[in-house]
């Protein structure tokens, strides 16, 4: 299957995160700044403009490439000793007692972490505390990894930190101690940037797995938390659930209280084997329910959020509680496992531990603190700004985001996106409600993942929730407009990047089309390969202003490699 010749020239027809589903319908409502604007005109959404500044970032941003390993998947035996490292670095950097002094809360899991994250920082910076959030990947900017009372740390302070810990560290590696790889070393940086500027509770996204990621030297957190648990990275935390979930787990310490979403029997067994070894209080979090907003709306949308919502008001509750602030938190909303130990049957459905919760609604600074969260490329609307603006007016692109990268993830986010374009009460009255609509996918994912396991649950849900596909765009993952900053070089011609991946993956899907009876005698017709994801946009866009009668709508299935961040390459390491 060849690429067309139009995929070959510009402009014409490509979390470990990757894909991107577009739609089109009636003209959207404004969901914030068009992130796809800054792919094509190369502005980077954040980074420092201006002379020696400007240089300097760049510099720093080199500094962090050469951090990147290519150990690519790297068998999981080697990790402890790898991670071991990690307390030389710490001696290294005198963080040892500052962050035994830190009141932290630490997150893992498959799915929903980052999300539970950024509600439970909303909910305790609405509560009035100082905040500080590590969380990865970034879509645009590497400081969005390090927020600082909701807000991404700033330039002044980003160089500042960095280069008090980058040159620490050079002072001290040798052939034993070498710099920490690329994730280790943002971890090591979260560190001091939170001991430093003296945030009131740290609240910590894994990276990847729990007990041997670089967050888990924290010995002594407030309050642990596991998200949805689901399979991925198996070569690395095991090919089971109760694997995988043992892997989470290792985060848990002895005393300190850890809450789970509701998860399968399997990782709810193996979590709660590990609890009762370590002693500990393992209780499951009860998901929200609308009511319990009183009329708000969660600020991260989606069905699934209201899982990663009950999470983080457990764990905000715990901390406000271990702090001494119970007149702050809400009546209990959890069960303990600890409780019950054989598991009674009557308690389980659909191979979930399910209880009933409690009724009452959260308290208005709770209330708040959920609606107000925001975390780019989670279940986010954006129009296309250079399409839906100016002399474009009638034409309309816009993008739905998410992060989806896991078979589950992807069912879950289907439902969501057929939710939000089938649903005719968020067009604005002036929307030509008898306007065409056609649904194209943009996917990339890395050759470790499995198209296999993949791209047939989101076909399938996608089509059990109306969503059905015209055209599906492969695009390979150095689609990058910068390698790492705005003054660097531009990505490689066409005929320098290796398409067969993407090829591969085009076989997949027509193969999968063909098996369900929608396949034409002409691959081209729903199929395409592009050479870069800039190209993809820009087809797409050209398609927008010509075919006015036509609205584009874009979902964006991001995974751990987003497209519109400025070093899509970074995670394509593991962060041991």
């Amino acid at each position: 299957m060849a690429v067309s010749t139009a995929a070959a020239q510009a402009g014409e027809p490509h979390r470990d995160r990757a894909c991107l589903v577009l739609t089109t319908h009636a003209q959207p409502r404004d969901y914030g700044s068009c992130l796809f604007g800054e792919v094509m005109t190369g502005d980077g959404g954040g980074g420092i403009s201006g002379g020696v500044a400007a240089a300097e970032y760049e510099e720093v941003l080199g500094r962090l490439s050469s951090l990147i390993t290519q150990k690519v998947r790297a068998h999981s035996g080697n990790r402890g000793n790898q991670w071991d490292l990690m307390a030389h670095y710490l001696k290294i950097l005198e963080l040892e007692e500052p962050i035994a002094r830190m009141k932290v809360i630490h997150v893992a899991g498959t799915k929903g972490k980052g999300s539970t994250c950024t509600f439970t920082e909303s909910i305790l910076r609405s509560s009035g505390f100082h905040t500080g959030l590590f969380t990865s990947p970034h879509l645009m900017d590497v400081r969005e990894r390090f927020r600082l009372d909701g807000v991404d740390i700033s330039e002044e302070k980003f160089l500042k930190y960095f280069w008090w810990c980058w040159n620490k560290l050079k002072e001290k590696i040798d052939d034993d101690i070498p710099m920490p790889a690329y994730f280790r070393f943002l971890a090591l940086l979260a560190f001091k940037i939170f001991s430093a500027e003296q945030v009131d509770v740290a609240i910590l996204e894994v990276g990847l797995g729990g007990k041997f990621d670089a967050t888990n030297v924290v010995e002594a957190p407030v309050v642990c938390g596991i998200s949805s648990l689901g399979y991925d990275h198996m070569e690395i935390l095991g090919n089971t659930l109760g694997e995988i979930a043992g892997e989470k787990a290792g985060i848990f310490k002895k005393g300190v209280p850890a809450y789970t979403a509701p998860q399968p029997e399997e990782a709810m067994i193996a979590l709660k084997q590990i609890a009762s070894k370590l002693d500990i209080s393992l209780q499951v979090a009860d998901p929200l329910e609308p009511y319990h907003l009183k009329g708000q709306h969660l600020g991260l949308h989606g069905e699934h959020q209201y899982i990663n919502a009950g999470l983080a008001v457990a764990l905000a509750s715990t901390w406000l509680e271990k702090q001494g602030h119970k007149d702050r938190i809400p009546l209990n909303r959890t069960v303990s496992l600890l409780n019950h130990v054989a598991f009674p049957k009557e308690r389980w459905h659909n191979n979930f531990f399910c209880y009933d919760g409690i009724q009452d609604p959260l308290p208005d600074h709770f209330i708040r603190g959920l609606s107000n969260a925001s975390l780019q490329g989670r279940a986010q609307i954006v129009p296309d700004s250079q399409v839906n603006s100016g002399d474009d007016k009638g034409s309309s692109l816009v993008f739905y985001l998410d992060g989806a990268h896991s078979p589950e993830s992807m069912e879950i986010c289907a439902k969501w996106f057929s939710h939000v374009t089938n649903d005719d009460r968020r067009l604005p009255p002036s929307a030509d409600q008898t306007s065409k609509s056609q649904k194209i996918l943009l996917f990339n994912c890395m050759s470790v993942r499995d198209p296999m396991r993949l791209l047939p649950h989101l076909l399938d849900a996608s089509t059990q929730n109306g969503v059905h596909f015209d055209l599906a765009l492969f695009v390979p993952n150095q689609s990058q407009y910068n390698k790492l900053g705005s003054n660097t070089s531009a990505p490689a011609e066409p005929e320098e990047i290796d398409l067969s991946w993407q090829l591969s993956l085009q076989t997949v899907w027509e193969k999968l089309l063909q098996d369900k009876g929608v396949n034409s005698a002409n691959s081209s017709d729903t199929s395409k390969v592009f050479a870069s994801l800039p190209l993809a946009i820009e087809w797409l866009r050209k398609n927008a202003r010509a075919n006015r009668s036509t609205s584009f709508q874009v979902k964006a299935f991001m995974g751990t490699q987003p497209f519109t961040r400025r070093n899509l390459h970074i995670d394509i390491s593991y962060p041991l």
